[in-house]
Order: C-alpha cells, then sequence, then structure tokens
C-alpha cells in the first residue's frame, strides 16, 4: 500500500506506505507547522492504528509536530559505524563462517530466524526494514555460520552509496551465546577492510542489550539515533 496526499495551497505532502512487516508508516514533508497540522488534519482521519512514523532523534522541531498530532514515542534506534578491521575473531568448534553456498538452505536458516524471532519479541522490535524480502536471497549479500551442513547464523548486507549496510546478524536461539555473532561480525569486518572499505553502518534498538554489546565490542561508536513514533 502506498498512498500520496496533496493539499490545494500547502507546500508539502504526505505520503503512506506498508512495510513489508506489514505496518503502516507515515511522513508528512512541509516547511511550517502550520502546514504540517493541515496535512495530518487530512490524513489521520482515514487512516488504521496503529500507525508509525520515524524522526531523526536530533530534529527536534519535527518531534513535535508528530507529537503535536498526537504521536508518542515507541523506541529508540542507534545509529552505529564499525570500522573495518583486520584479522579473524574465531568461531566455536565445528563452525565455519563464509558465503553461503545454497539458497535453499539460506532461505530456510532465515526463515527459522524470523519465526524464532516473531515468537519471541516480535518482528517489528527489529531494525525497520524498507525493501521486501526477495523470493529468491543474493548469496553476494549474506555471510553464514555453518554446522553440521546447517546455516545457524547469518549476517545480510545492503549496498549503499557510501557505506555498506548491515541490514540483520541473527544466530539460532539453540546456538546463542557461544560467539558465532563475533565470528560473524568479525568475518565482515576483516572482509569489508581487505576490500578497502573504511567502515560498515547499522542500526540497533536501545532495547536489545545483547546487540548492543555485540556492536560496541566490535568497535562501533554511535553516530546517531532514530525515533519511531506510534498513533494509537
Amino acid at each position: 500500500m502506498e498512498h500520496t496526499h496533496q493539499r490545494p495551497g500547502v507546500a508539502g505532502r504526505g505520503e503512506v506506505s506498508r512495510r513489508p512487516d506489514g505496518r503502516l508508516f507515515l511522513s508528512i514533508d512541509t516547511w511550517t507547522d502550520e502546514e504540517f497540522a493541515l496535512l495530518a488534519a487530512d490524513m489521520l482521519p482515514a487512516l488504521p492504528r496503529p500507525l508509525y512514523t520515524v524522526v531523526d532523534e536530533a530534529d527536534a522541531e519535527l518531534r513535535r509536530r508528530w507529537e503535536s498530532a498526537g504521536f508518542t514515542t515507541r523506541r529508540r534506534e542507534w545509529e552505529y559505524v564499525l570500522p573495518a578491521a583486520p584479522g579473524v575473531v574465531p568461531a566455536p568448534a565445528g563452525v565455519t563462517i563464509g558465503p553461503p553456498s545454497d539458497t535453499r538452505s539460506l532461505s530456510s536458516a532465515e526463515d527459522v530466524i524470523r519465526a524464532e524471532v516473531e515468537a519471541a519479541v516480535g518482528w517489528q522490535e527489529m531494525p525497520a526494514e524498507i525493501l521486501p524480502r526477495p523470493a529468491v536471497p543474493d548469496v553476494g549479500k549474506y555471510v553464514v555460520a555453518e554446522s553440521a551442513g546447517d546455516y545457524v547464523g547469518l549476517v545480510r548486507l545492503a549496498a549503499v552509496t557510501r557505506q555498506p549496510r548491515i541490514g540483520l546478524i541473527a544466530v539460532r536461539a539453540d546456538r546463542r551465546r557461544r560467539g558465532i555473532g563475533r565470528a560473524l561480525l568479525g568475518h565482515v569486518l576483516n572482509t569489508l577492510h581487505h576490500k578497502g572499505i573504511p567502515a560498515a553502518t547499522a542500526e540497533v534498538n536501545e532495547a536489545n542489550p545483547a546487540a548492543v554489546a555485540l556492536f560496541e565490542g566490535a568497535g562501533a561508536r554511535r553516530a546517531g539515533s532514530n525515533l519511531e513514533l506510534v498513533l494509537r
């Protein structure tokens, strides 16, 4: 679902779109408080609840506009920059780290991990997905942890103009707390270093202490934060 709304005499527009996790996100782009309020008054009565938006936490003016429309803060995501670095982080015994060789096994592993996350905290607690998941994964964007023929952990990279982005890093529930996540992340940062790429970026839910510890333990520094707001 995608919809754009414009109002005569108002220099701006509002857009609503459905994310891959099923939630509706609204954006309103205007210059003034008055124009923002007019577009919000047009759009909000016709939209279902809950309704979400994302703002840069440093943009106090935009945050105030959304709060004046009834939105409240639901969660914070830290934006991290991870320096690429040489060296290999040892994987646990019986686990190998490298590129995937089988798209079917990769899809199956991601299905299992998504189901585990959904059953535990809900997929909506993961960093927001903008693009839909392809039916056949692009193996060139993944690094996996393999054990006894099964993929038990994975990292998915998204190529962007300036820096690659770590879109997902996850380990199966029965294999966590063994160092697999650290080995996966170390492999990615080592590979980027040897390609001459200085850093990668990632977003982490501040309410996920294990993920925060993983990234900060790898030398990540906070470069900013985003707030996800909700109207119920």
